[in-house]
């Protein structure tokens, strides 16, 4: 960002200075060079010399309880912008509220890496990235040639001008043992003969029954995206995340990789958590009374649940983000920094699917032909 553009962002908006870490930078031994995180490895790379460093184990992440939680209320962070000021070479650049900084933009240094304050809580793990960026950007590639009305021109030029960004993202996750008292109808199917003569034919009769009980269930790492600032349908669509296998936080998976604050406090997110599991558990009784009765199917089910044991979470989550321009319409796309799943929306060329029309017709036509034939 020039010394324009920010005196301009200083001057017009609201911001502060954030708190940095007073050492977050990884020299490399060999040649001093800065150090980040190399996700094909797992270990620190130093992008100039390629020396790499063990990082060693990490314990896995722990849950937290959920009664026991502090600043449970909704962070907005009390500004709308901030200034980060490297540790390195002094530079100072202008981010959003709630977007910390993964490496300078100027000098390259770590050094900009944002100590947690007082108004929020501390992530307590991390699912570190998995899939570098020259695989990211690889299965993209094949993704998007897989795309059946994806014009053939982007088809050969993707790839090449696309600028891949690593983020972690906040999430929260939920344990609950739950204990529910349902009520519900279910109906077992029997098949009956009516009438007589030419009219003599069969038809399916439902008698129903009243059913009451009690259904346990183990909730297990509930996920619910901790911003608001994302498509809710593309994150969901690069789920799932393996978050039992997150570790405990550690400041070298952030270097080399923006990170994201949360703005849904625990209390919000686990209201949330409790109407995915709500979901969850209309399915799962449905099923057990199903096993329970030998019913056919199961109507009116109503319910009410409690809630035990409640362990939560905070975790950051990798995602690649990045959008390609094609005929003046940009075009968005994330990738599971993880496990690679993609998401995104394509444009589809009109003569691709008028041919796969045509196609469909024919065939149809010589299925018909083969048919009477036969």
């Amino acid at each position: 960002m020039s010394e324009e553009v920010m005196g301009e962002a200083f001057s017009q908006e609201k911001y502060e200075t954030a708190q940095t870490l007073n050492q977050t930078d990884k020299k490399c031994p060999m040649c001093d060079g800065t150090m980040n995180y190399d996700p094909a490895s797992g270990d620190m790379l130093c992008q100039y010399c390629g020396y790499k460093m063990d990082l060693g184990e990490f314990e896995k992440a722990e849950e937290q309880s959920f009664l026991d939680a502090e600043k449970t209320a909704n962070c907005n962070w009390g500004a709308e912008k901030k200034t980060v000021i490297c540790k390195n070479c002094g530079a100072q650049t202008v981010y959003d509220a709630l977007e910390t900084a993964g490496e300078c933009p100027y000098c390259g240094s770590n050094q900009v890496m944002e100590a947690f304050d007082d108004a929020t809580m501390a992530p307590n793990g991390v699912c570190p990235f998995k899939i570098d960026k020259p695989n990211a950007i690889k299965r993209f590639v094949n993704w998007i040639k897989k795309k059946l009305f994806c014009p053939s021109d982007l088809k050969k030029s993707v790839g090449k001008k696309e600028k891949l960004d690593g983020i972690y993202l906040p999430y929260w996750t939920f344990d609950s043992q739950t204990e529910s008292s349902y009520h519900a109808q279910y109906g077992k199917n029997r098949v009956v003969t009516v009438g007589s003569g030419k009219n003599r034919h069969t038809k399916v009769v439902t008698d129903w029954y009243s059913t009451n009980g009690h259904y346990s269930y183990f909730a297990n790492d509930t996920l619910v995206i901790a911003s608001t600032r994302h498509s809710k349908e593309m994150l969901s669509g690069i789920e799932p995340f393996n978050t039992e296998s997150s570790v405990v936080y550690q400041p070298e998976f952030m270097s080399g990789f923006a990170a994201e604050r949360y703005s849904i406090g625990i209390d919000d997110a686990w209201k949330t958590a409790k109407n995915k599991i709500n979901g969850v558990l209309i399915s799962r009784i449905e099923s057990y009374i199903k096993s329970c009765t030998g019913a056919d199917i199961v109507s009116g089910l109503s319910f009410t649940t409690k809630h035990y044991d409640i362990t939560y979470k905070y975790l950051m989550l990798p995602v690649w983000m990045s959008s390609f321009e094609y005929k003046g319409k940009k075009y968005r796309f994330m990738i599971n920094g993880q496990t690679g799943k993609i998401y995104g929306k394509t444009p589809v060329s009109p003569l691709r699917v008028l041919a796969a029309v045509l196609i469909g017709i024919a065939a149809l036509i010589a299925l018909s032909f083969i048919i009477r034939y036969m």
